[in-house]
């Protein structure tokens, strides 16, 4: 009987040592995923400028975390730079919107402020949310062509078919990451 027991017991303290290790791997993915796979980086500037511009956060770090991974001196090779990876020619708008003659790209603050306002504008262009997306990613000009195309919208607003796949995996990848941002941090 006392065998029984001691097997009973071991049993026992193996099914609590497994379950307090799954608990501790589950505690630890929690936290790699809210501080290595989707942090919240330069939060100071995006929840500034988010609120500024009436955007919400979750879908500022989606973007940033798609067009850079966080990296502020990020630059593609068709010449986008930083966070919020801004080409010449968007910043040169903006910073005229802005009333700014000298400004850096690559400042965290300056790139987000502007990236915001630049979400921003194209929000007011562009209703539904992918749309907007595609137009951060293939330009606006490229976008408002598209909307007038049946093969690619059926209403001018949504599309049905991104004619760029760079442009489709582009907002479909930034959609995933709002939607775990918002998941992880209610935002």
């Amino acid at each position: 009987m006392e065998s029984k027991n001691k097997a009973w017991v071991k049993r026992a303290a193996v099914i609590a040592v497994a379950a307090l290790s799954a608990l501790a791997l589950f505690s630890f993915y929690r936290f790699a995923e809210r501080r290595w796979l989707y942090p919240l980086g330069y939060a100071e500037h995006v929840e500034k400028y988010a609120e500024a511009f009436g955007l919400e956060s979750s879908l500022v770090y989606a973007l940033i975390k798609t067009e850079s991974g966080f990296d502020a001196g990020a630059e593609s090779g068709k010449g986008a730079k930083g966070l919020m990876q801004l080409t010449d020619a968007t910043a040169a708008f903006i910073a005229s919107k802005f009333k700014v003659a000298d400004y850096d790209v690559f400042d965290a603050e300056t790139n987000v402020a502007f990236g915001c306002y630049y979400l921003w504008y194209l929000t007011k262009k562009f209703s539904h949310p992918a749309t907007v997306l595609a137009a951060y990613n293939a330009g606006e000009g490229n976008v408002s062509l598209w909307l007038k195309d049946d093969r690619y919208s059926p209403d001018g607003v949504r599309f049905s078919l991104i004619p760029y796949k760079e442009t489709e995996n582009h907002v479909r990848k930034t959609l995933r990451f709002q939607e775990k941002y918002q998941k992880i941090y209610n935002l």
